[in-house]
């Protein structure tokens, strides 16, 4: 049941995606509901056609074709009606899912007949999320299926090279992890950012790129000689404890057995963050902020360049294990981590997981990296910003750094 279960899910991810490239082209007779249904359709077809025969996957497609012929031919009639397929198509479906209780699993047949439900009950907000898409985003999006479906599973799965950390597979996994993490917030502020407030672009900010979004808010204090320096420190701020929930969530991924013992100091930096930059809150203008400039987190050379940095890491580590013991292993943390936290996260993530290091010295090398990467935004803030915003900045990350180092020693 389990593999239904994931085809159903496969299946309603691919009729989205199809949906939404096609909901962008005007003379298109199926969008991004109508996508999800014909695909569903074909997978519930397909199963009742192993009790019943392979007649009914023929009569379904005949179907299919058939309304797209209505359509077409609606469309030609050049009449204003609308003649939209997704009551046809959710009709279909129904009439699969109906069939499905009498030969399958009531809670399969549950659970598709509810997300045809919610299909059909956000026709304005998808529509509205597809409409408020650029080129550049579909474009964005596409690129990280051709990360994940196209590259990801012809990447061979075994270990090369010596000290056995090196995994082709593996690594192109956890690009394939952060990359969908930052696209998430790629896309997602691209859409709202421009009309997000101070927290919510601090937020969505942090969740393309912490580093991004201090570069470019260090900038806009400069450009405005320092007026925008209180809401430039608290987006700074939010992005940054926003940094620390991106990390939860990629070891709740990739070590899920020993997560508690690495999440439970980082969420305490992630509240210390969070408490230091209610502190800026009154200092920061209130309205909307300018939106950030991010680059597409999943360009093939993007990609290609974390995918290195990250083996690059993991051996690097692994070396320094061997040969320099724990010692070794802090400087590898807290150079890496001065430009790129998520790269020395994830290779001391896999290395746990793989029990090569333990998660208590784990958790630590990733704290250690953070904080590593907290001086080089400060830098980045003394070079790029003004002189009142680096100030500000110097004085909060110094108490999460102080912070940090606290539990680094208090921490059991």
């Amino acid at each position: 049941m389990n593999q239904l279960y994931h085809q159903l899910g496969v299946s309603l991810l691919l009729g989205l995606l199809v949906g939404l490239q096609r909901e962008r082209t005007e003379r298109s007779v199926a969008g991004i509901r109508t996508f999800p249904l014909i695909t569903l359709s074909g997978t519930m077809c397909a199963w009742l056609g192993r009790q019943f025969g392979g007649w009914i996957v023929a009569a379904g497609l005949l179907g299919v074709a058939a309304l797209f012929v209505v359509g077409h031919l609606a469309r030609a009639k050049g009449s204003d009606a609308d003649y939209g397929l997704t009551t046809e198509m959710a009709g279909v479906l129904m009439y699969g899912i109906g069939a499905f209780l009498v030969v399958g699993s009531m809670s399969v047949a549950v659970v598709c007949g509810g997300a045809v439900a919610v299909l059909l009950q956000w026709k304005k907000p998808l529509h509205r999320f597809a409409s408020g898409l650029e080129e550049n985003d579909i474009a964005a999006i596409m690129q990280f299926v051709l990360v994940t479906l196209v590259i990801l599973p012809v990447v061979p799965n075994r270990v090369y090279g010596p000290l056995g950390v090196l995994n082709p597979f593996k690594i192109w996994l956890m690009v394939v992890l952060i990359v969908g993490i930052s696209l998430s917030g790629y896309v997602t502020y691209k859409l709202f950012g421009a009309r997000a407030g101070v927290l919510l672009g601090g937020v969505l900010g942090g969740l393309a790129s912490s580093t991004a979004t201090t570069v470019s808010y260090a900038r806009l204090s400069r450009e405005t000689r320092g007026e925008s320096a209180g809401m430039a420190a608290l987006v700074i701020l939010l992005a940054s404890a926003v940094m620390y929930g991106r990390l939860l969530v990629a070891l709740a991924v990739v070590v899920p057995g020993h997560f508690l013992v690495l999440a439970g100091p980082l969420a305490v930096m992630m509240a210390v963050c969070v408490l230091v930059a209610g502190g800026s809150y009154r200092q920061a203008t209130t309205g909307k902020i300018p939106m950030a400039k991010h680059t597409n987190p999943a360009e093939l050379k993007s990609a290609l360049v974390f995918g290195a940095l990250f083996a690059a890491i993991l051996f690097a580590v692994a070396v320094a294990k061997q040969h320099l013991g724990q010692r070794g292993l802090y400087a590898v943390a807290a150079v890496s981590g001065l430009t790129d936290v998520d790269a020395i996260s994830l290779s001391t993530a896999q290395l746990v997981s793989d029990r090569q290091v333990s998660a208590l010295l784990g958790w630590r090398l990733i704290l250690l990296a953070t904080l590593a990467n907290f001086v080089f935004k400060a830098g980045v803030v003394a070079v790029l910003g003004e002189r009142r915003l680096w100030r500000q900045i110097v004085t909060r990350f110094g108490l999460v750094t102080l912070a940090g180092l606290a539990l680094l020693w208090l921490w059991p």
